[in-house]
């Protein structure tokens, strides 16, 4: 992938989160259409947070649970969005803990920030920036939580070498993400709008495996928690403008063809500890 087009899928990614945040503000009901899979928090956690915190969860799955969180642990959510799973996190790892909330749009930090001052969370920050070059120094964060969001990425080497050098020794990566069960052909690789609907940067999941592998990571585990038939991934199509969509994509044969190749998933990593790495 060239520079030229990295910028573009990043481009294309933060309008379509800019446009969810103002969505979630024009309504503070809303979801966000075209967007694969929903968030499955308990009933109390989301009864805690804001409505809007709520209504901006654009997730595949639940990172707080997955990551067994503790008081006095430091947590780093990626690609952190209306904040609701830095400010379940903050809970979880108080009293002593710290949690941080990284995210490249300005109206999804913003919305974060209202969501965190109405929520009464003191022990939590958000941050602007991006997954390939966290704004946090060397081995100052004991776990890495992130919802849906790794995939869209343009580089995932960057994000998982980045991910490692922030965890302290023994730190873990716990992570919902969208991940395949078997390649893409390269035109649906190719459509900017599967690329922010969760699709088309989705890596598969040997591939995940093999990149957390070299990144430095130990331990890696990767596990399906749903699989997306050919209905869920029209709903993704239908959110789509013609613009989205190379001419050369059948749409109807590609969403038949999607049905089952992608799934969300729990992926789990240990950076080593020190004894280890003796």
């Amino acid at each position: 992938m060239t520079t030229k087009d990295a910028g573009e899928i990043r481009s294309a990614v933060k309008e379509r989160y800019a446009a969810a945040a103002r969505a979630v503000d024009a309504s503070c009901c809303g979801t966000a259409e075209g967007l694969i899979g929903s968030t499955l928090y308990e009933e109390d956690d989301a009864k805690s947070l804001p409505d809007a915190a709520v209504a901006a969860s654009l997730g595949c799955g639940n990172p707080t649970l997955l990551a067994d969180l503790h008081p006095g642990e430091v947590v780093l959510d990626l690609g952190s969005g209306g904040g609701i799973d830095v400010l379940l996190s903050a809970k979880r790892v108080a009293p002593g803990g710290k949690a941080y909330g990284l995210d490249m749009t300005p109206e999804m930090l913003e919305l974060a920030r209202r969501n965190q001052t109405e929520a009464g969370v003191t022990n939590a920050e958000f941050l602007e920036g991006t997954m390939e070059d966290v704004p946090l120094p060397d081995e100052s964060v004991d776990v890495i939580i992130s919802n849906c969001v790794v995939n869209l990425s343009p580089d995932k080497p960057a994000v998982f070498a980045e991910a490692f050098r922030v965890l302290r020794p023994g730190g873990r990566l716990a992570i919902s993400d969208i991940v395949l069960r078997r390649a893409l052909p390269e035109a649906v690789q190719q459509a900017m709008g599967l690329w922010t609907g969760c699709v088309s940067g989705a890596l598969l999941d040997t591939d995940y495996a093999t990149l957390l592998e070299q990144a430095g990571f130990e331990r890696i585990d990767i596990e399906a928690t749903q699989v997306y038939d050919s209905a869920d991934i029209s709903r993704i199509a239908g959110d789509l403008s013609s613009m989205d969509i190379p001419d050369t994509i059948d749409v109807e044969a590609t969403i038949a063809e999607l049905g089952g190749a992608v799934m969300s998933a729990f992926v789990r990593a240990h950076k080593p500890d020190l004894d280890s790495q003796m």
